[in-house]
């Protein structure tokens, strides 16, 4: 490895010109620790995990260790949250693992990073709208018999997103706060059911080690690692909170804890109804029924009608939630001369993302398009969106993530070990390290299993082109930033530096 010095990379003192002012981090803090944590739930999509996830992993995989293996990931990721918070109280900058890895490992593996991020979040959101079409069009089919393609209320959707994103955060915040605590309730009603009419009584089956470590362990982790996905956003925010030193860490903690044993204790109440013998082909059978046909039993028919609803509008809140990260990712990276510079441009008085909120918009668009001509002519058209749109980008997200929580963990050693003497050897080197080893090896179940994630066969070429494409992304953030550091000299000293970050920044850089 070589140094490259940089000397002290303190932002300059921001000017009084308009023109400058436009491209400025947002100088509101309007969001507090209770609404960033809603906005980090928000793109789990509760309701979505219980009646689609939960289901689908129990018909998948044929295991009952669902509920042990969400306890297992929320140890993982609390770990992972340790270095990231600490990260984020010292690294303060909407650019998150992109800024982090940049600190730890070096600007060319920072960028790098950017460019899977960028990927990645866009996959998970573009993916949900599939989900959403197909969801929208079946419910508000079989409800009023409207009976419309799936891509128009995918569009629909957007219009909804695309306005939300252009607009102050604390907007998008009590849209996604509201919709999250309904989403709680209703499946805490579903839990309180679950239990009440267990015909078999209460057991811990689900939490048994055998239940989950068994054949099929990888993909059970797999699947279950998905509904935490999003939960890593809140230090997007760090630019918008009102205390970036406690802000983002509370959030981040109480949302993994809350995430965690959540999942675990719907997951298990599932069992319960359903039966530890019937789990299996009743989850696979039914789906998403499998809910709403234990609310039919016990609440009128139009509150199992709302809980339909919701079911859909918790895929919004997901969506909300992911573009919104988007965004604020494109902008950091224009502010500090990764991306063209008008991505940075923030407007109204909530300075929101606005270039970066339409750049993803526009993205999410056109893939819409494409898939939705291609769904036109496909054997099964109504479950296209699911088996393809859906499933396969957000399997591409879920896999790119999850790598870079990994590679963040890493870099949160090398950071913290170098700027952070204060902080406890838990802290700086035995969390980050548990963290990374834990998360490498989710990362290898994913690449063994992704066939079975993705419902295709071991032989498709999808199954190394789709997490190719996280590969790819990874090159080409590579070469852009080497490219930078021939060409660009000026450019490539500010990336990762974080024009926003309050603390004095003195990196030396890793090759």
């Amino acid at each position: 490895m070589t140094a490259e010095t940089t000397g002290s990379a303190t932002p300059a003192p921001a000017q009084n010109n308009p023109a400058q002012q436009s491209v400025r981090p947002p100088a509101s803090k309007r969001i507090g620790t209770f609404s960033l944590a809603l906005m980090i739930i928000a793109a789990s999509a509760p309701l979505t995990v219980l009646a689609g996830g939960v289901s689908s992993n129990y018909g998948v995989t044929g295991l009952l260790g669902v509920p042990l293996s969400f306890l297992i990931l929320g140890v993982i990721l609390a770990l992972f949250a340790v270095g990231y918070a600490a990260l984020s109280a010292r690294v303060r900058t909407a650019g998150a693992f992109y800024a982090y890895v940049a600190r730890g490992l070096g600007r060319v593996t920072g960028v790098s990073a950017a460019w899977v991020a960028l990927l990645a979040y866009n996959a998970m959101q573009v993916g949900i709208y599939g989900m959403f079409g197909f969801a929208s069009a079946d419910t508000f089919n079989a409800l009023f018999g409207i009976d419309v393609p799936w891509w128009v209320y995918a569009l629909a959707g957007w219009v909804l997103v695309g306005i939300l994103g252009v607009n102050s955060v604390d907007l998008s915040a009590k849209v996604l706060g509201v919709l999250v605590i309904i989403e709680f309730i209703i499946v805490f009603a579903y839990d309180f059911f679950a239990v009440i009419d267990a015909p078999a009584g209460l057991s811990a089956d689900g939490f048994m080690l055998g239940d989950l470590f068994a054949p099929g362990v990888g993909a059970v982790l797999a699947f279950s690692m998905a509904a935490f996905m999003g939960f890593e956003s809140g230090s997007v925010y760090v630019e918008e909170v009102k205390d970036p030193e406690n802000t983002v860490r509370r959030a981040t903690f109480g949302a993994v804890i809350a995430v965690a044993i959540f999942y675990a204790v719907s997951a298990w109440a599932m069992i319960m109804v359903l039966t530890p013998e019937k789990t299996v082909a009743e989850a696979g059978e039914q789906g998403p029924g499998v809910v709403f046909s234990l609310f039919s039993a016990h609440i009128p028919n139009s509150l199992v009608v709302f809980a339909q609803v919701m079911f859909v509008t918790s895929l919004i809140a997901a969506l909300i939630s992911f573009h919104n990260v988007v965004a604020r990712y494109l902008r950091t990276l224009a502010r500090e001369g990764a991306m063209p510079k008008f991505l940075a441009i923030s407007l109204g008085r909530g300075q929101a993302p606005a270039l970066g909120s339409i750049c993803q918009s526009s993205i999410a668009l056109a893939v819409l398009i494409v898939f939705a001509i291609a769904g036109s002519g496909s054997e099964d058209p109504i479950m296209f969106p699911v088996v393809t749109l859906f499933t396969w980008l957000t399997n591409v997200g879920s896999f790119g993530l999850i790598a870079l929580m990994a590679l963040t963990s890493f870099a949160a050693m090398a950071y913290l070990g170098t700027n952070a003497p204060e902080a406890s050897m838990w802290t700086r080197f035995v969390a980050p390290l548990l963290a990374g080893l834990s998360l490498s090896g989710v990362v290898v179940l994913i690449i063994t299993n992704f066939s079975f994630l993705v419902g295709i066969s071991e032989t498709s070429p999808l199954n190394w082109i789709l997490p190719g494409l996280v590969v790819l992304a990874a090159l080409f953030g590579g070469i852009w930033a080497a490219w930078l550091r021939s060409a660009r000299p000026e450019r490539y000293l500010k990336l990762g530096g974080g024009e926003a970050a309050e603390l004095e920044w003195e990196p030396t850089e890793r090759n």
